[in-house]
């Protein structure tokens, strides 16, 4: 599966050889590499995401080219990767936990049963537990990015004051707010995803590559761009919420809504369409991030077998 800044479905699968050699966590590594260097690059996009998830409903006329040209005008060039530190930060433990998790879950699952792979659903089952997991321990650096990402010049210092002004604020409990809906988001992500990825990678194998196993890269970029684009159509209205109730975290004097709160507010003053606002900025990330993540994703894989960079 791709990494393009957002839940993803479910880890690779790796033979009891393939964990022997290493080869899992030379895996991890270029994982985290590429999704380090396709997050960097798509930053800008996310950020004004999050500016429209968060403000577009308070300012008129905002959209993709007034949003840009204000942050910019805000801050300069380089505030358009605000909060990118830590959204890169956070990859590796998130994938290490996300997999060690995932390879316990369906060691559970199989019982006594030994070899032989998941059924679609219950990798859909294991991937969204181990994404429950990864998401519950590093959740308050999700609240961070999003704080960081929506600064004006010269709020903060850093991470590391930016997380003493919300303890200062609201307490250790504020780095959980939205972890209810960013919960419920994971279960349509993540079983919309990997359902369409699967369906197209095996309509594609049936169809096209009869004589061999491989549907090529054109083929992976295609079902993992179509799958995203799905679980995030299904997901975003919870993305939406979750991405507003962190923003709360240093909002004095407001109202702190909850999950149903915000639903009933945007539903009844805003209307259903703002459950949307944003997603043009995050479906334009998806093919280079998806072709970003892959390609480097490789490359670095190439160098860590090959005796190179990682070794």
């Amino acid at each position: 599966m791709f990494d393009i800044g957002e839940q993803l479905t479910v880890p690779d699968e790796f033979s009891e050889q393939e964990r022997r050699s290493g080869l899992v966590w030379r895996q991890l590594v270029a994982g985290a590499m590429a999704g380090t260097v396709s997050r960097t690059g798509t930053a800008p996009l996310d950020r004004l995401k999050v500016f429209l998830q968060v403000h577009g409903s308070t300012s008129r006329g905002i959209n993709l080219r007034s949003g840009r040209r204000g942050m910019v005008q805000e801050g300069g060039v380089v505030s358009l990767w605000r909060g990118n530190g830590i959204n890169v930060l956070k990859i590796a433990p998130e994938s290490a936990i996300k997999f060690m998790a995932y390879e316990q879950i369906k060691w559970l699952i199989r019982g006594s049963k030994e070899g032989g792979s998941l059924r679609v659903q219950e990798r859909f089952i294991a991937g969204s537990l181990a994404g429950a997991t990864a998401q519950t321990i590093i959740y308050p650096m999700e609240v961070l990015k999003t704080q960081l990402t929506l600064r004006n010049t010269g709020q903060y210092s850093g991470m590391a004051d930016c997380a003493r002004q919300i303890i200062k604020t609201e307490g250790v409990q504020a780095f959980y707010r939205g972890y209810l809906p960013n919960m419920l988001g994971i279960i349509p992500y993540a079983g919309i995803d990997l359902a369409v990825y699967e369906t197209l990678e095996n309509a594609c194998l049936q169809r096209y590559c009869v004589d061999s196993a491989d549907p090529g890269v054109l083929v992976l970029l295609g079902c993992g761009t179509i799958s995203s684009t799905c679980g995030q159509l299904a997901s975003y209205p919870l993305a939406l919420i979750r991405t507003r109730m962190q923003a709360q975290a240093l909002s004095e004097g407001k109202p702190k809504l909850t999950m149903v709160g915000q639903f009933k507010y945007i539903i009844s003053h805003e209307g259903v369409p703002v459950l949307y606002r944003g997603i043009t900025p995050n479906f334009l990330k998806v093919v280079p991030a998806v072709s970003i993540s892959y390609v480097y994703g490789v490359r670095a894989h190439e160098e860590s077998s090959g005796g190179g960079l990682l070794d």
